[in-house]
C-alpha cells in the first residue's frame, strides 16, 4: 500500500480501505470521521487530515477544493485514472467525471496560442446535470 515513511496503523489502514472502497466518489475528511466512528474505530480528526495529506504528497490521494470556503473532497487515484476534468450540478450537487477528447483539443489550444496550462485538479464546470433538467421540464424559472 502506500506507506513510503512511517508506519501502518490501524486506522491508516482503515482510512486508506474506505477511499479505496469509495473511489468513485468524493469523500470529505468528515466522511472518514463519521465512517470510522460508525464502525467503532475511533480516530481523530487531525490524524485523518494529517494522513490524507500524506497520501497527497505520495499521490495515492487527489485533493479538490471546489470552492474558497468549501471543504476539500479526496479521491483514490484508481490505476489508469487518467486526468479529467468535473461537472458540478449547482441544484442536486452530484459531482461527474468528465473525459473528452473535446476538452483536450481546447486544453492544446489553451496552450499553445495563450501559452495557458489549465490545472484539471482545479476546473469545475457548473451547470444542471440530465436528471435535474429533467426533473424541472415543467419549470418556468
Amino acid at each position: 500500500m502506500a506507506e513510503s515513511s512511517g508506519y501502518q496503523t490501524r486506522q491508516r489502514a482503515s482510512i486508506l480501505a474506505y477511499l479505496i472502497h469509495n473511489q468513485a466518489r468524493h469523500i470529505t475528511a468528515d466522511d472518514i470521521f463519521a465512517h470510522l466512528a460508525a464502525q467503532g474505530t475511533p480516530v481523530g480528526k487531525s490524524t485523518v487530515y494529517r494522513y490524507l495529506d500524506q497520501l497527497v504528497r505520495q499521490n495515492v490521494v487527489r485533493r479538490y477544493q471546489w470552492e474558497e470556503g468549501e471543504r476539500a473532497c479526496y479521491q483514490y487515484i484508481q490505476e489508469g485514472c487518467g486526468e479529467h476534468f468535473h461537472m458540478k450540478c449547482t441544484q442536486c450537487g452530484a459531482l461527474i467525471h468528465l473525459e473528452c477528447a473535446e476538452l483536450g483539443r481546447l486544453l492544446e489550444h489553451l496552450s499553445a496560442a495563450h501559452q495557458f496550462q489549465v490545472d484539471h485538479t482545479k476546473t469545475v464546470l457548473y451547470g444542471r446535470c440530465a436528471a435535474c433538467m429533467r426533473g424541472n421540464e415543467g419549470d418556468t424559472k
